[in-house]
C-alpha cells in the first residue's frame, strides 16, 4: 500500500504540478497474490478532479520474471488534496 500511495502522489503531482497530500484511501481490492521473485508494475490514472482534490486510481500488476504472463493483483483509489506553501488546501487549477 505504501508504493500505491507513492504512485498516487506522483500521478497527482505530475498531473497538476502542485504539492499534494493523501487524505483517504477509498478501497483496496486484493485480487491475486504477489509472490516473491515477481516483477511489480504500478499504474496511476487521475479519475476525478475537483476544486482542491482529485482521485487517483492505482492498479498493481504482477509478472513472473520467467514467463510472459501479467495479471492485475491489487487495485485501489486514493484521494489527494493540493496544498500551498503554508500547507493549506489550494485550487488545483486557477479559475
Amino acid at each position: 500500500m505504501e508504493m500505491m500511495d507513492e504512485v498516487a502522489f506522483m500521478t497527482a503531482t505530475r498531473f497538476a504540478r502542485k504539492s499534494f497530500v493523501t487524505v483517504s484511501c477509498d478501497r483496496i481490492d486484493f485480487k491475486n497474490p504477489i509472490p516473491a521473485d515477481t516483477l511489480v508494475e504500478l499504474i496511476g490514472k487521475v479519475k476525478y478532479v475537483g476544486n482542491t482534490s482529485l482521485k487517483v486510481s492505482i492498479d498493481v500488476f504482477v509478472e513472473d520474471m520467467y514467463n510472459e504472463s501479467r495479471e492485475k493483483a491489487v487495485s485501489g483509489d486514493f484521494t489527494l488534496v493540493a496544498i500551498d506553501k503554508d500547507k493549506k488546501a489550494t485550487r488545483i487549477f486557477a479559475p
